[in-house]
């Protein structure tokens, strides 16, 4: 049903290749190997929350491994760990974790300047929370997914003069060359040699500068966003640095000298956000921050400047801070130890076998961490932490470039290192007779002195400035390349009880290719095309409802952190299944090395890389700070040209021209020859080969098998996978559009689209709020619209169709269906008569990039687009086949049915979502719509049962549609008249009627308090904490109207006693002429939103910093908006020893808002946090898309225009008292809250992984797994 349906049966083959010089959307990167970083987690930054117009969520379900395809999410959250220095969960509706970054996403790495870039932003996925907000991430189609060099080949009819796009970049003597009459082909050759040779631009904005003392620094002006400045200091030291008895030494200083800094806490109060984090290379402290404070104007660069200077060079090592982050980390590196974490691990173990980097992961070792004392963290600090030996970048909105280098001399240029300070003595008591006790230099050196001052004094010592090493990392690596004498590796084998399913992982290393010239470009470019070309090859070829293997990824990336580049080919797959998995995976490997990729296939990558790569150009002055900052700093580390977008555009078409077919096949072989010439004498040897299986397999009617498997098994797989037949790959014919003209005249006469009246008592068909920009319009099949025309986002748009009921519309006979059926149209991926393949390639071409989630509210789907090319019209097209012609197919049905079987059967194997699952059905009575599927029910469902879930809810009038974007108001009405306004009508289904009611469990029961025992190797600790709470609007689970009770004026009648007191406390505020915001439907989002911010506040100094009794702890709203409840999680993790300790003191902060009252300066901080992020967020495409979610639902009477227009003056409205009011009716007591606590051990007391279906049924739920590589990165740290 869209594009990129890749299913359980399509081999969801994902080919990454990070670039600095493809778009981003190119460079989606695969899970198969950790991202060669497992660096110390950002310290101190917190999860964005959403907008109180947002759904927001921390919902505690977790959903099956998601393949790449017409990218469904079940929007059931899951709780991920890692997020900024343990306040804050980060949760992510990825159904497996792994997210594609959409083929417009606007980062700043375009084709010219983007290598590696998502590797060094694994650990810093951005989170925009909410239902609705920003999913793109899942794909209807599988877009160009390359990583780092994908490759793109130049075809001469794809690219032309006649084409505008083109030729405004062409070089004169390329389009002079075509009117020649003489043609020299040695001259040309000699030409096309020297271009290639020729180096890239460089960014023509960015300042480079280095102090005396020997500190870079690298400014880039930047405008989005407006008045702030991100300022990022980097010290060239990381866990690689490290000795064999400071293992994690690093790591525990960023910890210290960044959370003891007074400095940067004094800059809490100005609305700036700090963090760090540790890796294999490098210790980076980042700011971000306004350029003024808000009242006084005053300029906050040299204060930030400040910060980041004490923090790096004038830290103190206080005992007290010592000890502090000793417990922190301590319970930062157990709560990281999942298994997610030991595979990372391992992979990298074997990866880097031949250096330190297998042995120095930046989380340190246990034993040395309790070890350390403050002189031995201050010596290592002493070594490394000198201003030569750093980098401080600042990009943000920075005009006077002069004034601030001026500062940076000013805060930084007497800094030295500790060393160097050493050497200088205070003045010499010989006075002037020092000169004299200066022994004679030889002549030669003595006569170049003679006319200057010498700098040999007593007064002030010559010493040597140190330098950073020229290599970083500093370890020598084993090639992967012909000829090199290295013996063979045997298949690694990683076997643990906790492994569900089999993975296989092939690895091959060499250096990095910098990127400085035309030719390294081009190179590049057609790495990423026949790459690409292996994607959806695999993804097309395998359909049958049963196929040997889940997914099939191939990552080619550079990494800065490891100091090489990676190819890795990643199969997952059923452990029954293992051996025709790999079969596959290599075959495929095989075919496109042996035949290459067609010329169909050549020019539709490449007219779909350079669509992308224009875009991205048109959007080089709305790149947020942040990203720009990221791709500089991984791009330094890589040693690559640094360009923008438009001059990395400029570069790549210019460099497209020259590509030929058989250079793209020629290249991209050479990539692949670790794999299609396994066991030949001549080719290259794999860098370590690792299998990850589980110990035991569930096996139908038998119950659980020990699974066997041998090194020599792994070989002889991939050795027959090499040998079967093979043949060449047909073309594809790919439609233009979906709906042809005649068709679409033929509709407007049937259906006659028009806009009508928007109010019974008027004829305005419009309406159009001047404040906001938005358009309100209902057409006459009764589908309402919203739209916003702005420019955030150049030539780019997003739509988001949703549509009422999600799962919340099961029944008790219908239990999974509305989840199952929207995978099942998700895996299907066939609109009318277009294969999946053709819907998913129309995608490509149209640069179009397409989700499909359901909630326990809602369905919806979001189309991002670009303006090029009729991509809007095509987005609308896709819209509407979906909505009128979607295909639904027995074998996407079994494999959607089949994922979440077996899905379930691997909650018992983690800690975390056993212990959520166990805790949402006893708060939640049991109610399945909240969790995962249970196999019983999935057994009862039918592909009919599945359908009619769904399609009752795609109805006219219980659907809305927004879109926001940088489109015309003719363009946009003509879209939404010809392929919205021409969907049929059919009256919306009474789903209250139908609609089973949610309650939470009654008090009392013996299940309000529970505990999961899992048996693992290694100790760990888990608990959620979690109460109810009332919707977004007000309503409550047990039928109460909470924003009526407060507005009423005479009510005492229908008050309990308790009621009666808050009704009260009330109108005492009221006489005082403190009414305030209560009378807005918002209330209790805004307020409930601000005392949020404030617990996790508390509970991060006193959970985590005074009592030091976890690392990590988080408090998380979810506010419903049609159903009439919502509920809080306070999620916790510890050790063993703690976590009962650290649950109790959860619920005294949580409940200690009375006896320690909320203090003004809490709440200013609040509102500060919360007004920042609504600031930045509306300069997305996405969050505006949030805000006008349900402007029109009949469902949501409350929303309407006035609860965007008054946000930001409802935020500074709140009061403390108001706060108070939400927190009254949050519910904290023993009677409301249910806590359930999971520990993980060799003594657990209760293995979990025994447990049968019946048993699982009412124990557990299953949460999304995060993506291999990110389990690995050390958390934040405050």
């Amino acid at each position: 049903m869209a594009s990129s349906p890749l299913s359980a049966a399509a081999a969801a083959a994902t080919t990454t290749a990070t670039s600095p010089y493809l778009p981003p959307s190119f460079q989606h990167r695969g899970s198969g190997r950790p991202r060669g970083f497992i660096p110390a987690r950002p310290l101190a930054s917190r999860q964005r929350r959403p907008s109180p117009l947002v759904h927001s969520g921390c919902r505690i379900s977790l959903l099956p491994p998601q393949r790449r395809g017409i990218h469904f999410r079940a929007k059931e959250k899951q709780f991920i760990t890692t997020q900024p220095c343990g306040i804050s969960k980060q949760y992510i509706d990825e159904i497996d974790g792994r997210v594609v970054e959409g083929l417009s996403r606007g980062y700043p790495g375009c084709v010219s300047c983007f290598q590696g870039h998502n590797r060094s932003r694994s650990y810093r996925t951005r989170y925009t929370p909410g239902v609705f907000l920003d999913k793109s991430a899942c794909l209807f189609q599988k877009h160009l997914v390359g990583g780092r060099s994908v490759k793109l080949a130049h075809i001469l009819h794809a690219l032309g003069p006649e084409e505008p796009h083109v030729a405004s970049t062409l070089s004169d003597t390329v389009l002079e060359k075509s009117g020649s009459t003489f043609w020299d082909p040695e001259a040309e050759n000699a030409e096309l040699e020297g271009f290639l040779n020729a180096p890239l631009p460089s960014h023509p904005k960015l300042h480079r500068g280095q102090l005396k003392n020997g500190l870079r620094y690298i400014i880039l002006p930047n405008k989005v966003p407006a008045n702030r400045f991100e300022a990022h200091m980097e010290v060239h030291v990381g866990s690689i640095d490290e000795e064999e008895d400071e293992q994690g030494i690093a790591h525990m200083i960023e910890h210290v000298a960044f959370l003891g800094s007074k400095k940067r806490e004094k800059l809490l109060g100005t609305g700036a956000r700090s963090n760090a984090y540790t890796d294999f290379h490098h210790t980076v402290f980042h700011i971000h921050s306004p350029t003024s404070t808000k009242d006084s104007d005053a300029d906050l660069v040299p204060c930030v400047l400040d910060a980041l200077n004490e923090i790096a060079f004038h830290p103190k090592f206080l005992p007290s801070r010592v000890e502090k982050e000793r417990r922190a980390i301590l319970s930062e590196l157990q709560m990281m130890n999942t298994i997610e974490y030991r595979i990372d691990c391992q992979l990298l173990q074997h990866l880097h076998s031949e250096n330190k980097l297998s042995k120095r992961f930046p989380i340190g070792l246990e034993e040395q961490i309790k070890k350390w004392d403050p002189e031995k963290i201050q010596k290592f600090h002493e070594r490394w932490y000198f201003p030569a030996n750093a980098t401080l970048y600042l990009v943000g909105d920075i005009d006077d470039i002069p004034k601030t280098e001026a500062q940076i001399e000013f805060v930084f240029g007497k800094t030295l290192a500790k060393s160097e300070m050493a050497n200088i003595h205070t003045p010499s008591t010989f006075g002037a007779m020092a000169n004299f006790l200066v022994p004679k230099l030889p002549g030669g050196l003595a006569g170049s002195l003679s006319n200057e001052k010498s700098s040999i004094s007593f007064d002030q010592p010559q010493f040597t400035r140190r330098e950073r090493q020229a290599v970083r990392p500093p370890v020598e690596h084993e090639w992967s390349l012909p000829g090199l004498d290295h013996n063979t590796k045997p298949p690694e084998i990683f076997q643990h009880e906790l492994i569900q399913n089999f993975s296989f992982n092939m690895f091959c290393k060499i250096p990095v290719s910098q990127v400085c010239t035309y030719g390294d470009l081009r190179n590049v470019l057609m790495k990423r095309i026949f790459l690409t070309a292996l994607h959806f090859r695999i993804n097309t070829r395998y359909k049958s409802s049963n196929p040997p293997f889940t997914s099939i990824e191939l990552d080619h990336s550079d990494s800065g952190r490891e100091g090489c580049t990676v190819t890795t080919l990643t199969v997952t797959a059923e452990p029954k299944n293992w051996q025709s998995a790999v079969k596959v995976a290599v075959q495929e490997v095989r075919r496109l090395k042996e035949f290459g990729v067609t010329k169909g296939e050549l020019t539709r990558y490449m007219d779909a890389l350079l669509k992308d790569s224009e875009q991205l150009a048109a959007m080089v002055d709305s790149v947020p700070s942040v990203d720009n900052l990221e791709f500089i700093m991984e791009s330094d580390a890589l040693g690559h040209t640094i360009m923008d977008q438009r001059q990395g555009h400029e570069s790549l078409v210019t460099v497209a021209e020259t590509v030929t077919l058989e250079e793209v096949n020629s290249i991209g072989a050479e990539v692949l020859e670790f794999i299609s010439d396994f066991g030949k004498p001549t080719a290259p040897l794999p860098a370590a080969i690792v299998v990850c299986v589980p110990s035991k397999v569930h096996i139908e009617g038998v119950g659980e098998t020990e699974f066997k498997i041998y090194p020599h098994e792994i070989t002889d797989s991939i050795i027959v996978g090499l040998k079967e037949p093979i043949h060449a790959e047909p073309e594809l014919e790919v439609p233009k559009e979906l709906i042809s003209q005649a068709v679409l005249e033929e509709l407007r006469v049937q259906r006659r689209p028009s806009f009508v009246p928007m109010s019974k008592e008027g004829n305005a068909t419009k309406l159009f709020d001047k404040e906001t920009g938005i358009t309100q319009c209902c057409l006459s099949n009764g589908i309402p619209v919203n739209y916003k025309i702005t420019e955030n986002e150049a030539r780019c748009g997003v739509m988001r169709l949703i549509v009422r009921g999600g799962r919340a519309t099961e029944t008790s006979v219908s239990k999974g269906a509305v989840v199952v059926g929207v995978r099942t149209l998700s895996e299907g991926g066939c609109v009318g008569n277009f294969s999946r393949e053709q819907v998913e390639l129309f995608c490509v071409n149209h640069l179009i990039n397409c989700s499909l989630e359901s909630t326990e509210e809602f369905i919806a789907m979001e189309f991002r687009f670009t303006l090029r090319d009729n991509g809007m019209r095509a987005a609308f097209q896709l819209l509407h086949m979906v909505l009128e012609h979607s295909v639904w197919l027995e074998d996407a049905f079994d494999r959607a049915r089949q994922l979440y079987l077996s899905y379930y059967r691997s909650i018992p194997k983690s800690l975390e979502r056993s212990t959520a699952f166990k805790l949402m059905l006893a708060m939640l009575n049991g109610d399945e719509r909240f969790v995962e599927p249970m196999p019983e029910s999935l057994q009862n469902l039918t592909l009919q049962s599945v359908k009619d879930a769904v399609m009752k809810q795609f109805v006219a009038d219980n659907m809305e549609v927004s879109i926001v974007g940088d489109f015309t108001e003719e363009d946009i009405e003509a879209c939404i008249l010809d392929y919205l306004g021409t969907v049929s009508t059919a009256k919306s289904p009474n789903i209250e009627q139908s609609f089973e009611p949610i309650m939470f469990r009654p008090f009392p029961s013996d299940i309000h308090f529970q505990q999961v025992f899992l048996k693992d190797t290694d100790e760990r600790a888990c608990a959620y904490i979690a109460g109810p709470a009332a919707s977004r609007w007000g309503f409550t689970a047990e039928g109460r109207d909470l924003f009526y009770l407060i507005n009423a004026s005479n009510m005492d009648d229908e008050m309990s006693n308790s009621d009666k007191i808050i009704h009260l406390e009330e109108k005492n505020v009221e006489k005082n002429g403190k009414k305030g915001i209560r009378s807005h439907p918002l209330f209790f989002s805004i307020t409930l939103g601000l005392l949020a911010e404030i617990i996790n506040s508390r509970l991060f100094t006193t959970v985590r910093d005074s009592l030091g009794l976890t690392y990590d702890v988080s408090f998380e709203l979810s506010l419903f908006d049609w159903l009439n409840l919502g509920w809080y999680v306070i999620s916790v993790t510890s050790t063993p020893s703690k976590v009962y300790k650290a649950v109790d003191a959860c619920k005294n902060v949580l409940r200690g808002l009375h006896s320690n009252k909320i203090a003004q300066r809490e709440l200013d901080r609040a509102k500060r946090t919360l007004l920042m992020r609504h600031e930045a967020e509306t300069k997305s495409n996405a969050y505006w898309l949030g805000l006008m979610a349900h402007l029109q639902s009949s469902s949501i009477p409350r929303k309407d225009i006035s609860c965007i227009k008054d946000l930001t003056s409802l935020y500074e409205a709140a009061m403390i008292e108001d706060i108070y009011v939400a927190y009254e009716h949050l519910k904290v007591d023993d009677t409301s809250l249910f806590c359930c606590i999971g520990v993980a051990g060799a003594q657990a007391g209760e293995d979990i992984s025994d447990l049968g279906d019946e048993e699982l049924d009412v124990g557990h739920h299953g949460m999304a797994s995060s993506g291999r590589g990110l389990s690995t990165m050390t958390r934040p740290t405050t």
